[in-house]
């Protein structure tokens, strides 16, 4: 996964809070292995930085239900939330993307279990 450039890709779902875009551009960050900006089509200068779970959480394995593999969707991205200190991660809404097609879905996971700030790098469960 870590080797993209540059890829369209499209929402099965609209992301929450997001309902009025589906399609984006995934673009690697220079520099950075594993990271990567997500911009939206139409949707001004609205960027998200996503974080290859392979790279930044390699101990993270939440349960993937059945219907986001059943398209091959295998890689899993995680929202970093950047801030005034260290940059954190939330576990609780992976985004699981089919890199052949470029078919994304992103995951509501249970809050209790997986953290919506994790710290980038630090132990996940």
């Amino acid at each position: 996964m870590s080797t993209i450039t540059t890829m369209p890709v499209t929402f099965t779902t609209p992301m929450p809070g997001l309902e009025s875009l589906d399609s984006f551009t995934l673009r690697t960050v220079d520099g950075a292995l594993g990271l990567f900006a997500l911009e939206a089509h139409g949707g001004g200068a609205l960027r998200l930085f996503l974080a290859d779970a392979a790279v930044y959480a390699p101990d993270y394995s939440p349960a993937i239900p059945s219907d986001a593999t059943a398209a091959g969707q295998t890689s899993t991205l995680l929202v970093v939330n950047p801030g005034d200190g260290k940059p954190t991660v939330n576990l609780a809404a992976p985004v699981v993307l089919n890199p052949e097609t470029g078919l994304c879905t992103q995951l509501i996971l249970d809050s209790n279990v997986y953290s919506l700030q994790a710290e980038l790098g630090g132990k996940q469960p």
